[in-house]
This record gives structure tokens, C-alpha cells and sequence, in this order.
């Protein structure tokens, strides 16, 4: 029964002097929400029940994927107008350019929902002419997790600030594939945002980038050659069988069951790793930044899952009720209750890094908040580019382009093609892209 059915049936009396139905109610109405299978978006949708009981006339329809397919799903649905979503998880890759093709409707929080309080990279990457588009459900950047255990053993010590040649080493020394420890986890599951965000950060500390000025591809340089045979050559000595399957939810699951002795990945994996429910090395895991390679400090990675409503949705108000919910300081303190400080989503309000309980909770709190505070996608590469973006490249074309990228850097990896070989073909794909977009002659 819906409330405006329910409403005038116990107003029938003012129906019959009026011969209308008051308007202070108004239809149920149920959300289909679009997320990611990851461990903070599971939490979201076990404790979503709790808003349901707040909200009788909102319900929730669930449509959980991984994350390649999310992003198809989601892209195609908002680009064709189709509405089979209210609210989707996206990036703060996609905000902006959907903003800007007015494919998002904007989000007017009230005030008790402290906008401000949200992280200040965080909210710029959701901003468009001081319009917000989505808000933060988590944000991340990249760190280096390690197993404290396996680094004594083999008599090494982690560096405040390791270098990819160390890191190399190191791997080497803990691999114990007789045991199934493996030195060194990284994603190897192709996709823009999988193997490829990964990799576009590994390139770029190597001095490499996607594009020149002019949009000119440089994937066959000798930057580019440098990093992918370092990543091909480590996983090939150091990593698990099968590395091309594994994207940012295996490789947790490989380190918080044991089998990794070291994994560089997003910052949002510490709130897992710590929490010895979810993980059997909570009390072996070490962190240190993410390594440098021969150039540096180049664009650093910074991203955020956010909740955004389509313009095409039907429930606008209903689905804003909903992600002010899942992204408030209330739901923060609901999962603090429900599952523990740790688990609580990280990276985006500065409140939950002031709060003692966290901080106690979670040692890496304040790495974190500095990697996410310090992070620098616009940052500078080793020549001039046209684009912004350190883990992406900040333009429509990308989601294509990343991903028949990444599934070139999947067959290196898997041995199907030599790395030259790889990079050749990449730059050869990229370079006809590029040109059908109009963006080169």
C-alpha cells in the first residue's frame, strides 16, 4: 500500500468534503541503487535496513556488481537516458565530465550535513562551478602494505620512503611459493580503473604519462618500457599464479588470508587489513607510501567512490534522503556501532579523523589522512601534458582507451606478447583513438 493510498483511506472524511486527497503524502517510492562489490559498499547495503526504518516509504532495490562491470553498466544507462538507476556509484573520474554533459542532477545537502567537513580534495573533485554533483561514500590514495612478520624474518627493514628498486629486492627475499607467500600482490585484472589505475601511477613516478602536448600518445617510451617490464618482471617472480584475474578485491582477500608479503593499492584496504575479523594478519600488517621510481614524485593518486544521482531519475528527492544518509557523520557513528571504528568508510570527513575512538582504532589513520590531504593529481610529469589526472586521464575517451590498454598490459603479464610488443600495439590503438575523437590530425 502506498502512503498516498494509506493517507486517504484514513481521511475519508476529508475526502468526501473536499471530494480530493490531501497532498501531504506521496507515493512509495523504490530506489534501484547501482554500487560496487567492495567491503565498504557491502556494510552500506546490510545497514541500509536501518534507514528503511527511518524512511517506511523509501525502499532500496540493490544491483551490486563488480567493478568492470559496474562501470559498463552505469556509463551505458546515464549516456543512453535509459533511468534504470536513482543513485550509482561512480568516480571522481567520471563526475565532472557527466556534471559538465548535465547527465547528473546536483546535490543540495542540508546544513546539518556539514559539506565543509568533507576533506577539501575531495570535495573539488565533486565540484563543477561550485555546484556539487555527488557526495563521498569513501576516498583513497595509494600506500604500501607490508608483513611486518615475513621483513624480520628475512633480516629486511621497510624504508620511510622505498624506492621501486628496493621494493624489487625485497619481494625477492620473502616469496615462498613452497608456502604460497608470494612478495608481491598488484592488480592484474585489466580495466581502466583496475590494472590500469594501478599502472598509470607506476608509470608516471617512472617518468612516463599517456599523453604529450597535442595529445600525442607516448605509450612506446622508454618510461613506459621501464615501468611494465619492472611490473611484469616482479609479478612474473614474486607474485601468485593468475595475477591478470586479480583486481583490488582478490588481492585483499590474498593479503588478509595470508598469501601476500606485500600489496601497493589504495589506502581504503588499511580499514580491512587492521580489522582482525576480516583479517588473519591484523597484527603483521606494516605500511609505508607508495615507492618512487626514477623520476620521483609525479601525479599522485587520489580517488573517491561517490554516490550521484542521474538526472534521468524519477525519485530525486527520495535518492538524495537516501546518499546524504550513507555519506553523513551519523552513518559513520552507525558503523563505528554496528562493526567497529576500523570499518568505518574512510577518506573523506575530517571529523572521523579527529574522533580518539578511530585514531586508537585504526593506526594508519593518519598516514592516510595526510596521503589523501598531500595528493596531487594535477601534479607534474616528467614533460608538459594536456590532461589532469594521476591514476586516469581526466577526459571522456578514457574509459575506452584504459581499458583496451589494460588488456594489452594483461597479455605482457600473462605472457602472451612481449612488452615492446605490448606497448607498440597500445600506442598504435591509442594513437587511432585519439585521432577519431577528434583530438589529433
Amino acid at each position: 500500500m502506498s502512503r498516498f493510498t494509506s493517507f486517504c483511506r484514513t481521511t475519508a472524511l476529508a475526502v468526501l468534503a473536499t471530494g480530493t486527497c490531501l497532498s501531504a503524502a506521496h507515493a512509495d517510492s523504490t530506489l534501484t541503487i547501482a554500487t560496487v562489490n567492495n567491503g565498504d559498499m557491502i556494510i552500506m547495503r546490510q545497514l541500509s535496513g536501518e534507514f528503511e526504518k527511518a524512511h517506511p516509504g523509501i525502499h532500496l532495490n540493490w544491483v551490486t556488481l563488480e567493478e568492470n562491470v559496474l562501470r559498463q553498466r552505469v556509463t551505458t544507462d546515464i549516456a543512453t537516458g535509459a533511468g534504470q538507476f536513482d543513485i550509482m556509484t561512480i568516480g571522481n573520474y567520471e563526475v565532472p565530465i557527466w556534471a559538465k554533459q548535465k547527465w547528473l542532477a546536483e546535490v543540495q545537502p542540508a546544513a546539518d550535513y556539514d559539506v565543509n567537513d568533507i576533506l577539501p580534495a575531495v570535495r573539488a573533485g565533486l565540484t563543477v562551478n561550485d555546484r556539487i554533483y555527488a557526495l563521498p561514500f569513501y576516498a583513497e590514495s595509494v600506500m604500501t602494505y607490508y608483513r611486518t612478520d615475513l621483513f624480520k624474518k628475512a633480516g629486511i627493514t621497510m624504508p620511510e620512503a622505498p624506492t621501486y628498486e628496493q621494493i624489487r629486492q625485497y619481494a625477492d627475499k620473502i616469496t615462498d611459493k613452497s608456502n604460497q607467500v608470494y612478495g608481491m600482490c598488484l592488480r592484474g585484472k585489466p580495466g581502466w580503473g583496475e590494472n590500469m589505475a594501478y599502472v598509470t601511477s607506476l608509470v608516471n613516478t617512472f617518468g612516463g604519462q599517456w599523453f604529450g602536448m597535442g595529445w600525442k600518445p607516448m605509450l612506446d617510451s622508454a618510461a613506459w618500457k621501464s615501468a611494465i617490464n619492472w611490473y611484469v618482471s616482479i609479478l612474473n617472480a614474486d607474485g601468485p599464479p593468475g595475477a591478470t584475474s586479480n583486481g583490488f578485491n582478490e588481492n585483499l582477500a590474498l593479503f588478509a588470508s595470508g598469501h601476500c608479503g606485500m600489496w601497493i593499492d589504495s589506502t581504503v584496504a588499511g580499514g580491512m587489513l587492521f580489522d582482525p575479523k576480516q583479517s588473519q594478519v591484523a597484527s603483521k600488517v606494516g605500511f609505508a607510501p607508495v615507492p618512487k621510481g626514477s623520476f620521483g614524485k609525479g601525479p599522485t593518486w587520489l580517488w573517491s567512490w561517490n554516490l550521484a544521482i542521474p538526472a534521468s531519475s524519477k525519485h530525486t528527492q527520495d535518492a538524495q534522503t537516501f546518499i546524504t544518509w550513507a555519506t553523513s557523520k551519523e552513518y559513520v557513528q552507525l558503523v563505528a556501532k554496528q562493526k567497529g571504528w576500523v570499518a568505518v568508510p574512510a577518506g573523506t570527513r575530517q571529523s572521523t579523523y579527529d574522533n580518539a575512538d578511530y585514531k586508537k582504532a585504526a593506526p594508519f589513520a593518519s598516514f592516510v589522512l595526510n596521503a589523501i590531504n598531500t595528493a596531487d593529481p594535477n601534479g607534474q610529469t616528467a614533460q608538459p601534458r594536456p590532461y589532469g589526472g594521476a591514476q586516469f586521464v581526466g577526459i571522456p575517451q578514457f574509459q575506452a582507451i584504459g581499458t583496451q590498454v589494460g588488456q594489452t598490459i594483461a597479455a605482457a603479464l600473462s605472457g602472451q606478447m612481449q612488452v615492446d610488443q605490448a606497448l607498440a600495439a597500445a600506442q598504435s590503438s591509442t594513437t587511432r583513438t585519439m585521432r577519431q575523437s577528434g583530438y589529433t590530425h
